[in-house]
């Protein structure tokens, strides 16, 4: 034969109706062990794949999700990626990875490019919606949800972490350890998680009698982490411990510490950080730091993302996941 296979030269080849065919293509459906044999060893023979485009004009499902994501350089964020991917493709579904800045204008561009593609379901990974994107969205019908990310909206579906919780142990773990003058270096101060960790760690560190000696903003940004801890600890009245509103600025404060000003870690300051990224338990850092448990976010969110696909959306509130205090070298017990 000529050309490429259709759906019915398999089944003709394989002695079933068309509607089998298609059954054994369709993730989900219904169909024998046998039959399923037998069409897929037919559909080889003949070089047969299905047409997923045209199976989405038919369905009216794509069977493709939006995923948006604001930066890589926390190595947080490659980790649940790769977990989102997999989870998805588990499910049937194709992942579209969109990125964009902190920006309103440029998510919005983003997330207008995405819709153009007729997506299922859009994941938004610490990245928030315009109101206009939030109507767009909602108007096509396509289920959104945030990803470590709140935005405060009445029936968001967003999976966090209890970022207040996990900022508050680490609070009570500087005391713990005898620290009396306290810092923090704050993450981007529009995200919700930093405005959850940065409360929650004022919170502990009321509940112990302490209040903050310093502050800095470092954006979640390598470059800005690594001027603040210059801002906050050239000088001789430094705090003796610092909360840094993650991981990937924790590793920059470090650096700077230990390399620029001869400070060490943790006999001088005390440094914690917050995500658990693989990179904190190598021995150059060693970081005390909270953990957030990946797989249960990510399971969480395709879950949350699958179930208003098939119309079973609650739009219940998803309550916060639970978090892990990591204590390790810099930090001293």
């Amino acid at each position: 034969m000529s050309g490429k296979a259709t759906s019915l030269d398999v089944a003709e080849l394989a002695g079933v109706s068309r509607s089998a065919v298609s059954r054994v293509f369709t993730p989900g459906a219904s169909v024998s062990k046998k039959t399923a044999e037998k069409v897929r060893r037919a559909a080889d023979t003949l070089g047969y794949r299905p047409n997923v485009l045209a199976r989405g004009l038919l369905t009216g499902r794509s069977r493709l999700i939006g995923l948006v994501v604001a930066y890589l350089d926390n190595h947080f964020y490659p980790e649940v990626l790769e977990r989102l991917s997999n989870a998805l493709q588990a499910q049937g579904y194709h992942v579209l990875v969109f990125m964009a800045s902190q920006s309103d204008d440029s998510l919005d561009t983003v997330t207008t490019e995405i819709l153009d593609y007729q997506v299922d379901g859009l994941i938004l990974a610490s990245v928030s919606m315009s109101s206009d994107i939030t109507e767009r969205c909602r108007a096509m019908g396509v289920p959104v949800v945030l990803f470590n990310r709140r935005q405060g909206e009445a029936g968001e579906r967003a999976v966090v972490s209890d970022n207040f919780e996990g900022a508050r142990m680490i609070a009570h773990h500087f005391a713990d350890c005898g620290h009396r003058r306290v810092g923090h270096i704050a993450g981007w101060p529009d995200a919700s998680t930093q405005a959850d960790r940065e409360a929650g760690f004022r919170k502990g560190l009321e509940e112990v009698g302490l209040t903050l000696s310093a502050r800095e903003v470092g954006n979640f940004q390598q470059e800005a982490a690594q001027n603040a801890a210059r801002r906050m600890f050239d000088r001789p009245d430094h705090p003796d411990s610092v909360f840094v509103a993650n991981d990937y600025m924790a590793f920059a404060v470090m650096e700077v510490l230990r390399g620029e000003l001869g400070l060490r870690v943790p006999q001088d300051v005390a440094v914690a950080g917050f995500d658990d990224v693989a990179s904190a338990a190598w021995r150059s850092f060693d970081l005390t730091t909270v953990r957030q448990d990946a797989d249960a976010m990510v399971r969480l969110t395709v879950d949350t993302l699958m179930s208003a696909i098939d119309g079973n959306d609650a739009r219940s509130a998803i309550p916060a996941l639970p978090v892990e205090l990591v204590v390790r070298g810099s930090t001293r017990a």
